[in-house]
């Protein structure tokens, strides 16, 4: 889980292709306790988190994220092996492999839950 001003300098440094959906991060303007960010990227090298990755920001959803090799948030978010936000779920917060710039490895990612909260 990083910051809102970490997810800012991840973005504005990357050299990932980036995709982004449902609102585009507005970190300075937004409210905090209504939306998450949740950056999740198809490649790890070392310690490095990238490749394509797609940002979300916005409130409660369930997003489809196949071929998530690596993901961070700006809240804390469960992360499923099957679709629909199904199967074996874990929580970000719990991160068995922390990478670089608070990314952590989340191999067979294949959906990430949202919270309302």
């Amino acid at each position: 889980i990083i910051t809102e001003a970490e997810l800012a300098h991840w973005l504005a440094t990357t050299d990932a292709e980036l995709t982004f959906i449902g609102q585009r991060p507005n970190l300075a303007a937004r409210s905090a306790e209504t939306t998450t960010t949740v950056t999740y990227c198809t490649k790890r090298v070392g310690t490095i988190c990238g490749g394509s990755c797609t940002v979300y920001t916005g409130g409660a959803a369930c997003l489809d994220a196949n071929g998530t090799a690596c993901l961070t948030a700006t809240k804390d978010v469960g992360l499923c092996d099957e679709t629909e936000c199904d199967g074996n779920c874990n929580i970000l917060s719990l991160c068995g492999t922390p990478l670089a710039s608070g990314f952590c490895f989340t191999p067979n990612t294949r959906s990430i839950l949202v919270s309302p909260l």
